[in-house]
């Protein structure tokens, strides 16, 4: 059996109106204006914290060179001399890394023997690579 149609239209209600599509996407914006900020803060941080970490995995990588060769690396010979015997070195039993990451910001770490703040500097220049700076621009060293 057909049931009769009267003309009139059934409405179907399982769409949104144009109303409440716009009052959410209001909320997203007031939501990623308020919160955005925040997480991008918290990720600029975040390399900060990985670049202190990486900078003492090669410091005790360089202490280890050191016991077996019986001083630091020079400057000349750099942070290579972890990953590839120096000519001139007796006692090298490395690498002592697989390999020298690049800082957070993809640039090499700096060494400097003798370093200004100890017996060696290893550090980043931060994601500006130039001195100084605050915030993701600040420079990170095995002496802070």
């Amino acid at each position: 059996m057909k049931q009769a149609n009267d003309g009139r239209r059934q409405r179907h209600n399982g769409g949104f109106t144009l109303i409440e599509l716009l009052v959410v996407l209001a909320i997203l914006g007031l939501l990623a204006g308020l919160v955005g900020p925040k997480v991008w803060n918290q990720f600029a941080r975040s390399k900060t914290n990985t670049a202190g970490v990486q900078i003492k995995s090669i410091e005790s990588s360089m202490e280890l060179y050191r016991l077996d060769v019986g001083r630091f690396p020079s400057s000349q010979e750099g942070l290579n001399a972890l990953i590839v015997k120096p000519a001139s070195v007796n006692g090298w039993n490395g690498p002592y890394m697989p390999e020298l990451p690049p800082d957070p910001w993809n640039n090499p770490y700096r060494y400097d023997n003798p370093g200004k703040h100890g017996d060696i500097d290893i550090y980043t220049l931060g994601a500006d690579n130039a001195p100084g700076g605050d915030g993701e621009n600040t420079d990170v060293g095995n002496w802070k």
